[in-house]
């Protein structure tokens, strides 16, 4: 039997452009636009000019919003840490892994730097993004468990399927690639402490590490064939805890697209909170007052507490911005009284307000065993309030996913908010929303030069 990564191998080097689905097309051009919008509306982050004063400058690559051009490394490196870092980017909820802010970046950069067109784009993100999608199936909730962040790591793994298929690699190169981005995939937790921005880099990170396997591979450079199901191998070292399924890695590979179920997300939070701010913001538009509540019990999946809700007494504090976007009190409580929670409910004022802090403070957790994360992500909530009665909030599916997906207006008008708010024009909005829907049949990607600024 070939070993895993040949088989994805035979799939990535005979996928075709001309014959993909046209559902995966359409989630690749919304994958491109939610990740150009993030990518413009974090450029002038402090985490982004940190990022970008570690690459070099002066290459054939576009790193979206910011002027001049990058190698593809620096390129990937920029735009997938902008991509991810206000936690605003897609998901896929069965991971749960943000494959959009790794797989773009990195066929994006791969594509500009070998100059070929926007089929091998689209190529390159809808396998990608569909091989990491089904890597993250294998050991649900395994890498977490080990302190690992999974996009981080099966990134690696996807950006370099994405840009072998691509850059059209033979099976036997792109069967390298995987084992060696098998062996550049890193990104523990520990960013969950303080509130740090570590989690931020981690999808630029493996954005870059899957463009210089593939070049490496392309190379000569040999990787081991059984990188994922080896002894020594990526899921005995990334998800000891569990024994690995990988029917879902094989099952249907090529005929079925689980990438066409990403979510994209309403609010710039972490994904399972994101039901419980629609929980927030319904108990708030009942009519409930802030003043009112006494305490809210949430019913919640074992698997989220230790990101999302321990330490109780931090998430109810949260020491900085970043850190509010993992505390699941926090955002619940600012959605509660700002019904949103964009970009400006994750400021240092906002974090700091009083009421919010006071509201976010009554909020607290039980475990329901027969949560179906990470298969499906819900939200609940039980309010207690100060007369004695009491109500009752309960979201079955994450607003933005497969079973309530948001709508095209929905998504541009997403889009448009966060490039307006990152300094664009509306023109420029509306000529990147154009490119969207044409990049993928042009002959190059030299126009994407238009929105370097």
């Amino acid at each position: 039997m070939p070993a895993l990564a040949e088989q994805l191998a035979g799939w990535l080097a005979s996928s075709d452009a001309a014959t993909l689905p046209g559902d995966t097309h359409e989630t690749a051009r919304r994958l491109l636009l939610d990740v150009a919008g993030l990518c413009v509306a974090a450029r002038d982050t402090d985490y982004v000019a940190a990022t970008l004063a570690s690459v070099d400058g002066a290459g054939a690559c576009t790193a979206i919003g910011v002027r001049g051009g990058f190698d593809a490394f620096g390129a990937a490196l920029v735009n997938g840490t902008a991509a991810h870092g206000e936690d605003f980017d897609d998901t896929f909820e069965g991971g749960p892994v943000h494959a959009g802010a790794v797989v773009v970046p990195a066929v994006l950069a791969a594509c500009e730097r070998e100059r070929v067109g926007g089929d091998r784009l689209l190529l390159g993100i809808v396998t990608g993004t569909e091989a990491m999608c089904r890597l993250s199936l294998v050991a649900p909730k395994a890498t977490h468990a080990a302190g690992f962040h999974p996009t981080a790591v099966f990134g690696a793994l996807a950006a370099a399927a994405g840009v072998s298929a691509a850059l059209r690699l033979s099976p036997t190169a792109i069967a390298s690639a995987l084992g060696i981005a098998g062996s550049m995939a890193s990104g523990i937790i520990e960013y969950l402490a303080e509130g740090s921005s570590t989690k931020r880099m981690h999808a630029g990170w493996a954005a870059q590490s899957g463009i210089r396997a593939a070049l490496m591979a392309r190379g000569g450079f040999i990787g081991p064939r059984t990188v994922l199901e080896g002894q020594h191998g990526f899921y005995r070292a990334f998800a000891p805890s569990v024994k690995p399924d990988f029917e879902p890695l094989q099952k249907d590979l090529g005929c079925k697209w689980v990438m066409e179920q990403i979510a994209f997300k309403p609010y710039a939070c972490g994904t399972m909170t994101q039901p419980f701010v629609d929980c927030a913001i319904e108990l708030a538009e009942q009519g409930v007052a802030a003043a009112e509540i006494d305490t809210i019990i949430c019913e919640v999946a074992e698997g989220t507490v230790h990101r999302l809700w321990e330490p109780l007494a931090v998430k109810h504090r949260p020491p900085t911005p970043y850190a509010a976007k993992f505390s699941t009190p926090y955002c619940m409580a600012v959605g509660f009284f700002d019904r949103r929670a964009g970009f400006a409910q994750f400021t240092e004022s906002r974090v700091n307000d009083p009421a919010v802090l006071t509201l976010a403070s009554k909020i607290r957790y039980s475990i329901n065993p027969h949560d179906e994360y990470p298969r499906n992500f819900t939200g609940h909530l039980r309010a207690m309030l100060k007369d004695g009665s009491h109500r009752e909030v309960r979201r079955p599916h994450m607003r933005g996913g497969i079973h309530a997906p948001l709508s095209s207006e929905e998504l541009d008008a997403k889009f448009l908010d966060n490039v307006l708010y990152g300094g664009w024009s509306r023109e420029q909005g509306d000529g990147f929303r154009a490119l969207s829907r044409s990049v993928f049949s042009h002959p190059t990607l030299d126009a994407l030069m238009e929105f370097r600024s």
